[in-house]
């Protein structure tokens, strides 16, 4: 017997990638679970799977940085008590990233490559370990949102948030529809589509020099002409970051949806000198968002 759940989660995360640097994602993820009837008649309750499954796939990968442990630029170093961990992304041409955060913000994927397919498998064996004895079948299915418009990956940090998206490097795929005087802005949306294409969003309160961070021996080569630093302390402890500053965009609020709604509306009517009213709908990953106006 087969038990499915479709649109179980989504998981909003970002992932080091040899090509692009830091990608912000939003995965949505299906089940199937396959098993003998318990002594309710069931494969499993529908409340435990939504509420069971989806906490352990969220506490595996969601609003983490996915590292591809296997790659040859991964660098991984722990503090004496395992509470923080550096993480260095040795990419080369000086689009290298380096991490300083406690241990949570981190998802270790024993792959050369975080994709959908290694993704995949950590999370069923991490789903595996915690069914029932009568479940002796797993199936997760990830999948993109369809978006026929334009859309970017972003990757941020939400310092003052009590709870994950204080993480300092998780992201979303998120779609973005302009209208200029009440008509949609297509051209518009795919050049800011383009700018933001793999882009992370910092905050210009939490930037910093680069050499005032806890840098790792492999990181010692960086400077502040190469990289943007981002340093500051949350709830869960210090989190550092240095990005290319290719790879970076800093705007003057924080980097809620809310903002960037903001951010988004007041820029597009400076630069494309509207005369009438601008509306932005900013996407924060699969169906929700904000609603900018200037």
């Amino acid at each position: 017997m087969q038990l499915f759940v479709n649109d179980l989660t989504v998981i909003d995360f970002s992932y080091l990638c040899p090509e692009r640097g830091i990608v912000g994602e939003s995965w949505i993820v299906d089940i199937i679970l396959d098993g003998s009837l318990n002594e309710q008649s069931m494969v499993l309750d529908f409340g435990k799977v939504k509420k069971q499954i989806k906490r352990i796939i969220d506490d595996a990968v969601d609003h983490k940085l996915a590292v591809p442990a296997d790659h040859a630029y991964t660098r991984v170093t722990h503090t004496d008590d395992d509470s923080s961990y550096w993480v260095d992304f040795l990419r080369p041409e000086g689009r290298s990233i380096h991490l300083f955060c406690p241990a949570d913000a981190f998802a270790f994927i024993d792959a050369e490559n975080v994709s959908m397919e290694s993704v995949n498998a950590y999370l069923r064996a991490v789903i595996k370990r915690e069914l029932p004895g009568n479940v002796a079948g797993l199936e997760v299915i990830l999948r993109e949102e369809a978006i026929p418009g334009a859309y970017y990956h972003y990757t941020h940090g939400l310092k003052k948030h009590d709870g994950n998206c204080q993480r300092i490097a998780h992201g979303h795929r998120s779609q973005l529809q302009v209208f200029i005087d009440n008509s949609r802005a297509p051209q518009v949306e795919q050049r800011w589509a383009k700018r933001w294409q793999d882009i992370y969003l910092g905050s210009q309160e939490d930037t910093c020099d680069v050499n005032a961070l806890n840098l790792s021996a492999p990181a010692q080569a960086i400077n502040d002409t190469t990289h943007q630093g981002y340093r500051y302390t949350a709830d869960q402890g210090l989190f550092e970051l240095a990005v290319p500053h290719s790879e970076n965009d800093i705007i003057a609020s924080d980097s809620t949806v809310e903002c960037i709604a903001d951010y988004l509306a007041q820029t597009i009517a400076r630069e494309e000198q509207a005369s009438g009213r601008v509306k932005v709908m900013a996407y924060e990953g699969v169906g929700k968002g904000a609603i900018g106006y200037a």
